[in-house]
């Protein structure tokens, strides 16, 4: 393939979510996060590195006073399925005891991740602990977490874009698509 012809979205089976319609809903969710949070200063902890398209987005449309913080986890390494196994890879830089933190995360998935990031959150003395997420893929769900905040239902399928990877690519497309099944398998 020259790299004239060729696409990103060429991967892809199908579009599930426009760049227009994520963006209409990231806006939504965080006007509706602003108003709960108005006047708390709630600490926003992205889950790296497929949080930060949507964290910055969301942070933009949030007219709240508040501190972003990120925290690197990992169950996947380059498969497309989670190993079950959660680790640490870049913890905390600040304290969360007595804050409200709102975890933004790019999908849930069986949620052990954000299972194991409550409980230590929790361990620390949050005040609060509220996910949002722009992905809720429920049907996959293992683990017992409460997402307070979701911008799409995803569908048991393996999807990429707008900070999603397989094995590290196709973070930067702005929409979210489902990859074809011959390129990762």
């Amino acid at each position: 393939m020259s790299s004239g012809t060729y696409s990103l979205n060429d991967d892809l089976e199908r579009v599930l979510y426009s760049r227009e319609a994520i963006a209409e809903r990231v806006t939504g969710l965080g006007q509706k996060i602003e108003q709960e949070y108005r006047g708390r200063n709630p600490l926003v902890l992205g889950v790296l590195k497929g949080c930060f398209p949507f964290l910055a987005d969301l942070v933009r449309s949030m007219d709240v006073l508040m501190e972003v913080e990120f925290i690197t986890l990992s169950s996947y390494g380059d498969e497309t399925q989670s190993s079950g196994t959660v680790r640490t890879v870049t913890g905390l830089s600040r304290e969360v005891q007595n804050r409200d933190v709102i975890v933004v995360e790019d999908i849930v998935d069986t949620g052990r991740t954000l299972s194991h990031l409550v409980k230590m959150l929790k361990d620390q003395r949050a005040a609060s602990v509220r996910i949002a997420t722009l992905l809720d893929k429920a049907a996959n769900r293992v683990a017992d977490v409460e997402v307070a905040y979701s911008c799409f239902d995803c569908p048991d399928a393996f999807v990429v874009g707008y900070g999603l990877d397989y094995a590290g690519r196709y973070r930067n497309l702005p929409l979210i698509g489902v990859l074809k099944p011959e390129i990762y398998g």
